[in-house]
């Protein structure tokens, strides 16, 4: 069983904006979605592309390549093209720190608001 990992200090990543960070050869996107923390796949699930440099809208990010929206939240597949979801992860927040259990999950996000 994996351990939570530190990806980032929360005040590196204000709201509205995303990272991405790897782990064990995994790109996993970081957003914060007005005070809490999402963690999804970075890469669409329809075609290479990253979707943490994709437009964001609240829980909703826009894949730059083609137009795939996925809700970071959930990882689930709001438009075509693509039709498969993103992994999730859970994430929590400890001692201004955001923490990442780098194992996927499918549609199980858990957030932690700060």
């Amino acid at each position: 069983m994996a351990d939570f990992v530190r990806v980032a200090a929360a005040a590196d990543v204000p709201p509205g904006a995303a990272t991405v960070v790897e782990h064990e050869g995994r790109r996993i996107a970081v957003f914060n979605v007005d005070g809490t923390y999402y963690a999804i796949d970075d890469t669409c699930t329809h075609e290479e592309a990253s979707l943490s440099a994709g437009a964001r809208n609240g829980e909703i990010v826009t894949c730059p390549k083609h137009g795939s929206r996925f809700n970071v939240r959930t990882g689930r597949v709001l438009s075509l093209p693509a039709v498969v979801p993103v992994n999730t992860y859970p994430v929590k927040v400890d001692d201004g720190q955001i923490l990442v259990l780098p194992e996927p999950q499918r549609g199980r996000g858990m957030p932690h608001k700060v």
